[in-house]
């Protein structure tokens, strides 16, 4: 079932790149499967192999996570900036000089 909506999703798109393959490097369809199912037993009650686990990696969560977290930091101070200049929010200065 995939394996036939790979190959459905591989002649939509039309996009051929060269790919690793164990004989070596092939064209073949620039396609990333990510490998996903709902069962964990057969009709019969076998239980499938457990799938394979794709590495996830700290440095892919720090390359992720930190880009976004400056970019978050950014759009942050440059609005609270722009409703600071347009009065709509000023913090007081409250002078304890009790």
């Amino acid at each position: 079932m995939a394996a036939a909506a790979g190959r459905l999703l591989v002649a939509a798109t039309g996009s051929w790149v060269r790919v690793v393959r164990s004989g070596g490097l092939h064209r073949g369809p620039a396609l990333t499967v990510v490998p996903s199912r709902s069962l964990t037993v057969t009709r019969s009650g076998a239980i499938l192999p457990k799938p394979i686990k794709m590495p996830f990696g700290l440095l892919r969560v720090f390359s992720v996570v930190i880009p976004f977290l400056y970019l978050g930091t950014q759009i942050s101070k440059n609005f609270a900036a722009l409703l600071e200049e347009h009065d709509i929010f000023v913090p007081e200065d409250d002078d304890d000089d009790d």
